[in-house]
């Protein structure tokens, strides 16, 4: 209780136009970045099991979920666009007081984020079945990435929801909700997949033989798992948004659920930059395992193991971004300039610092952790070499995270999408092309090490420029 109203104090310091001395913004900051990153460390350890699992199948499996995981980021990324579109008038408005209205934009964005989700299922059904063969998997695992890839497909409309949520009573400054849920989901998940991956079995327990029920599903099972986790947090998510929070409860009032052409034009000046650099950033990783693919199964396993065991050192940095963008949001809402930049500079120092120091311990346990991925001995010899070229761009990768994270707030969304993509286009892509013939998939981790320190630095030259704090004037105040 204690965390919970300290936390409501500082943030009504924000609100109230009242002096923070440079303690209480780390203090502040370290508090809402804490819960994310609790949050997605249990999400990290999910993603370890559930390869550790998957990855007992043989390297076909682990490659059939390697090879569209990238395509399921394209379709999540999508999805995280639309919500970031109201969720950061959401944070806009709290910053200002104005809490009826920032009510009325979540009852707009319900229904609008349902139709969208709706849509986007659509598509991706309609693609599930040819896409493993666009991407250049050979006979073996086209079967098994389809199926796995319809699942998470028809799970589209609960992670909309869910995503809404989440952000919603993030920019609202509740990390610790989402957080815990996220934690629960973790452990729904491993748990589901334990029992659909594999079929019925018997483990020694303290030296007695018990039967363990298993539906034997392998790479759909791990599919349907995760799936099955995100739909019951979903409801509880929402749930709670709508009727636990403080702030957004919808029990305080009533109001109509129809979207305005004002509301969604302002959330579509948002999130559609977002939604383009998903759509650009994740073809672009689409590209790079057509890039992979033709170099076999073990080299597609190692890169979905290197990417699964890499995200360790992604917590620092997301936990700081989700932060940046509600610590800015609010502060550009109540106008304050100052502190907006302030808030920026401070998370985004303290994310390249922790994210540096995960990058050391990356590079010496890269060993034990693909260990603990795979048995293949050439798969996880692989991801450590590819691990430990990655360990040198952490970061200047936070830079660019958790920056991303403060122009977001800003509402500042569109230079930083075309910078994205000139990054992983220009520069991620052509040298991932002109290495892999030499140098196999350490020439693409290498390509992806240099774009990260590139776009790290281009980010913070924008960052120190201040000209994401233009986005500030555009704010409507009035309505």
């Amino acid at each position: 209780m204690k965390f919970r109203v300290t936390t409501e104090s500082l943030l009504a310091k924000i609100r109230d136009g009242a002096a923070m001395s440079t303690r209480e913004q780390v203090l502040l900051s370290v508090r809402l970045s804490v819960p994310a990153m609790l949050a997605q460390l249990s999400s990290i350890v999910m993603q370890y099991i559930d390869a550790a699992m998957v990855g007992r199948l043989g390297a076909d499996d682990a490659a059939a979920i390697g090879l569209v995981w990238p395509s399921l980021w394209l379709f999540g990324g999508l999805c995280s666009a639309v919500t970031a579109g109201f969720a950061v008038q959401v944070a806009h408005l709290i910053g200002a007081g104005r809490f009826a209205r920032a009510r009325s934009v979540l009852r707009q964005a319900i229904v609008a984020c349902s139709l969208v989700a709706l849509a986007i299922t659509a598509l991706g059904v309609a693609v599930s079945g040819p896409l493993p063969l666009w991407l250049g998997a050979h006979e073996g695992i086209t079967r098994q990435a389809s199926a796995y890839f319809l699942v998470f497909i028809l799970g589209i409309p609960f992670l909309m929801l869910e995503f809404l949520a989440g952000g919603m009573l993030r920019c609202s400054g509740n990390m610790r909700v989402p957080s815990l849920l996220n934690v629960l989901m973790c452990v729904l998940d491993v748990v589901f997949n334990f029992l659909f991956i594999f079929p019925t079995r018997h483990l020694v327990v303290c030296g007695h033989a018990v039967s363990v029920p298993g539906l034997g599903l392998g790479v759909t099972g791990a599919a349907m798992g995760t799936i099955l986790a995100e739909v019951l947090v979903c409801l509880m998510m929402v749930w709670y948004l709508v009727v636990r929070s403080d702030v957004l409860r919808l029990t305080r009032d009533s109001g109509s659920y129809r979207p305005r052409r004002a509301c969604v034009r302002r959330a579509f000046r948002i999130g559609a930059p977002i939604g383009l650099q998903h759509m650009i950033m994740n073809v672009a990783q689409v590209v790079l395992i057509a890039i992979v693919a033709p170099l076999g199964s073990v080299a597609i396993a190692a890169n979905a193991f290197a990417v699964t065991a890499e995200s360790l050192c992604y917590m620092p940095g997301v936990g700081m971004e989700e932060a940046a963008t509600t610590l800015v949001g609010q502060s550009v809402g109540a106008r304050r300039r100052y502190l907006a930049r302030r808030f920026a500079h401070i998370t985004v120092g303290m994310g390249m610092a922790v994210m540096g120091v995960m990058g050391v311990l990356l590079y010496v346990g890269a060993p034990q952790v693909m260990a603990l991925m795979t048995p293949i001995r050439e798969v996880a010899a692989l991801g450590v070499q590819v691990l430990r070229i990655e360990a040198f761009a952490e970061p200047l990768f936070a830079a660019s995270m958790v920056t991303y994270g403060v122009f977001v707030g800003a509402g500042d969304t569109l230079a930083p999408c075309w910078m994205n993509a000139l990054c992983i286009w220009v520069v991620r892509i052509t040298l991932a092309a002109l290495l892999v013939g030499t140098m196999g998939l350490a020439g693409v981790w290498t390509a992806m090490c240099i774009e990260l320190c590139f776009r790290g630095l281009i980010f913070l030259a924008r960052l120190l420029s201040n000209r994401w704090l233009n986005a500030v004037n555009m704010i409507d105040s009035t309505k």
